[in-house]
């Protein structure tokens, strides 16, 4: 009896190794795969692989080249807004020449004062310039000269010596020739039409001096401001101040 059990229990123990055998066997083996394409195959496939790569190198080389061409523009676009920028305020300080539409104002003796007799005026006071600028800035005058002299935002007009000056230039004698620039030809001639109904016209007239404009003109020429400019309470920042250097 002790026989027969020890028999089915070393069946059952070998059927029970031999099937958890069986079982990694089967979970271990896996299908052999083969590459059954012949090398011409794998020559075409290799090629094409190249061909994928080269593409995408030129893509490569071609937005480099636009992102290059692009930064270039940039910098080139700023170096020319810097350019205009700067002759935009050479300008407005009056260091160039321009030339624009706008009249010619003269301002002279009356003729018929100088035949009665009465003494020719010689010099025109300030105070009566300095009313004709405020009244051409007024119509929109945009850039001017007096007699040849550019005027600008620092100019100064003052008696010395009982001679009228301009920023150190002095008017001796008359007439005076004043050039008045504006943006267009219909604010040229909208300043003609108000320079005929001038309250200047008046001033001048009791002054013995007679003021008058010429018709609107689209090629009128003011000279540049000859003398140096004088910058005051400015000095130039530290790089590493007030901003990216």
């Amino acid at each position: 009896m002790d026989k027969k059990k020890k028999n089915l229990s070393f069946t059952f123990v070998a059927t029970v190794v031999g099937f958890m055998i069986a079982i990694q066997f089967q979970t271990v083996k896996k299908p052999v795969e083969r590459d059954t394409r012949d090398i011409w195959q794998l020559r075409d496939a290799l090629l094409k692989e190249k061909e994928v790569q080269s593409n995408l190198l030129t893509e490569i080389r071609s937005n480099e080249e636009k992102l290059s061409a692009y930064e270039s523009k940039r910098k080139q676009s700023k170096e020319e807004t810097l350019r205009k920028t700067l002759e935009e305020l050479k300008i407005e300080a009056g260091s160039t020449e321009v030339t624009g539409p706008g009249i010619i104002l003269k301002i002279e003796p009356i003729e018929e004062e100088i035949q009665l007799g009465v003494p020719i005026t010689k010099g025109v006071s300030p105070d009566l310039l300095k009313r004709l600028l405020n009244e051409l800035n007024m119509y929109e005058a945009k850039y001017v000269s007096l007699d040849g002299q550019r005027i600008i935002n620092t100019t100064v007009i003052r008696d010395i010596n009982s001679e009228t000056k301009i920023d150190g230039h002095s008017i001796k004698s008359l007439p005076i020739e004043v050039r008045v620039v504006v943006d267009t030809m219909k604010t040229a001639e909208k300043l003609y039409n108000r320079m005929q109904v001038s309250k200047a016209t008046e001033e001048f007239f009791i002054e013995n001096m007679r003021l008058t404009a010429s018709p609107p003109n689209p090629n009128i020429t003011i000279p540049a401001y000859d003398n140096p400019i004088r910058i005051r309470y400015l000095e130039p920042i530290n790089a590493n101040e007030g901003g990216n250097s």
